[in-house]
């Protein structure tokens, strides 16, 4: 097998190991939580019941003929009720009240009157004022089959405890909810392997690119001829460091496969257990504004993957490539006016203004579309760091045969550990305005296009305030 194959196998292996531990959790999860849930009803439900025998009892005597009556008329009942998808048709709630010994005066399935219930936990520890509750099956001599969760609470008279009411629910009542709630996951989990199959094939081709020096250079000179020996040099200089780079990689071993798909992992598991959480609340009984604010949350998860894959393979076509198939002359100066342009939307809603400056005449030799999205990066980046109303700064000067285009902000500055990490991978640092993340993708995009330009791209501190984004490409000047 072939080294893209075993690579693309081996991503979707990992990537399918990762959302189905993650997806295991959350079916583990379920069935603890609706058990908790609906204890928590039962609590409630146990102290209402206990209150209202406190109500009715007359000269410490609990009227059992009342309550005997009336779960002879509940049980009697019919009723539909729809609730999700599964339908009730019948109470399957149990009561049973005992006296303070702890012996049972009333049952609702009459199965237990006259027996000692005092060692039973639920009753033992109410009729010592505590809380309790326990789950047992129906009949002893079938641990396996049908069981019952019961709390129980305390009925108290004259300032004693008189007896204990304890209402149960069985388990099996939980299980079709149980059962959908774990048919969604699957569900969720094939959809989200699907959707993730193109990224994987992104990776792959990243980690897997061919070498092909030869057909590069001599590509090259044939778009540039001798015409202009300089501009070769440069771009023939470009491909072979791409080049030296690969063999480098082989030579010493070096695999980015296994840093590159924890990152990408640990980026992935975030926006996921997002998702989990706002699916496992969504699965209870909830406001309308609460459900549509998990929906929301949901909404803007599944954005930020999908802005993830869109920067990746964005990313990862770039990587592919160790030369420009188009090169043009580009005044640095006007092409600076086209990026401002493009983010001239997201300055407004800030009220921010962008100064640009700059000696017309200094011109790069390059890929238009490339060098115009690696500028629109950086003042993407301004823009999200600048506070409101200020003002973002953006020059080009000449240093040597060089241009250094810098897009200076006036936010919070970078920390010093982050000025080399910011062109990292899937690195970010949080927003000030919302302190969300973002992809970690445009400051890498930036350096990668810098690379394939022969030039380099940095980030420093302003002394005064901000931060400083740099694009250094090789220039020439007109008019000199």
């Amino acid at each position: 097998m072939s080294a893209r194959k075993r690579t693309f196998f081996g991503v979707i292996v990992l990537f399918a190991m990762v959302v189905g531990f993650l997806l295991k959790g959350i079916a583990d999860d379920l069935k603890s939580a609706y058990r908790q849930s609906a204890e928590e009803t039962l609590v409630d439900f146990s102290h209402l019941l206990a209150a209202s025998v406190e109500a009715d009892m007359q000269n410490g005597a609990i009227d059992i003929e009342r309550w005997r009556e009336t779960f002879r008329h509940a049980y009697a009942k019919k009723f539909e009720a729809l609730i999700y998808r599964q339908t009730k048709r019948s109470m399957d709630l149990q009561v049973y009240i005992t006296d303070a010994r702890g012996m049972v005066l009333f049952d609702s399935t009459g199965r237990s009157e006259g027996q000692d219930f005092s060692q039973w936990r639920d009753v033992y520890l109410s009729l010592s004022g505590q809380y309790g509750a326990r789950t047992s099956p129906v009949f002893e001599k079938d641990p396996d089959g049908l069981k019952v969760m019961y709390v129980a609470a305390p009925i108290w008279h004259e300032g004693k405890v008189a007896g204990v009411v304890s209402v149960g629910k069985p388990t099996a009542s939980q299980s079709p909810f149980i059962a959908a709630a774990r048919e969604n996951l699957v569900y969720v989990g094939v959809i989200t392997f699907i959707a993730f199959l193109f990224l994987v094939l992104v990776v792959t081709i990243w980690l897997t690119r061919p070498f092909g020096l030869t057909s590069d250079l001599i590509k090259v000179v044939r778009q540039e001829g001798f015409r202009r020996p300089g501009r070769l040099w440069q771009r023939s200089k470009a491909v072979s460091l791409a080049a030296v780079r690969d063999v480098r990689d082989v030579l010493t071993d070096r695999s980015p496969t296994e840093e590159y798909v924890q990152a990408l992992t640990h980026e992935l598991k975030s926006p996921l257990t997002a998702i989990r959480g706002a699916a496992e609340l969504l699965r209870e009984p909830l406001p309308d504004a609460q459900r549509e604010r998990f929906t929301a949350n949901i909404s803007e998860q599944v954005q930020r993957l999908q802005d993830l894959a869109d920067r990746l393979l964005e990313l990862s076509t770039l990587e592919k490539r160790r030369m420009l198939d188009e090169v043009e002359s580009i005044d640095v100066l006007a092409l600076l006016k086209e990026a401002v342009h493009a983010v001239d939307d997201s300055a407004r809603v800030k009220k921010l203004v962008i100064e640009t400056a700059g000696a017309p005449g200094i011109v790069v030799e390059g890929n238009r579309f490339l060098l115009r999205q690696a500028l629109v990066n950086q003042l993407a980046n301004a823009v999200d760091f600048s506070p409101a109303s200020s003002v973002i700064e953006v020059a080009v000067r000449a240093a040597g045969r060089r241009a250094e285009i810098s897009v200076r902000d006036h936010g919070p500055g970078v920390p010093d550990y982050a000025l080399e990490r910011a062109f990292e991978k899937f690195y970010s640092l949080p927003r000030p305005d919302t302190g969300r993340k973002s992809t970690g993708l445009g400051l890498a995009f930036v350096r990668e296009v810098a690379h394939l330009h022969d030039g380099d791209a940095y980030l420093v501190n302003h002394p005064e305030q901000g931060a400083i984004a740099v694009l250094n490409l090789p220039a020439s000047f007109q008019g000199r």
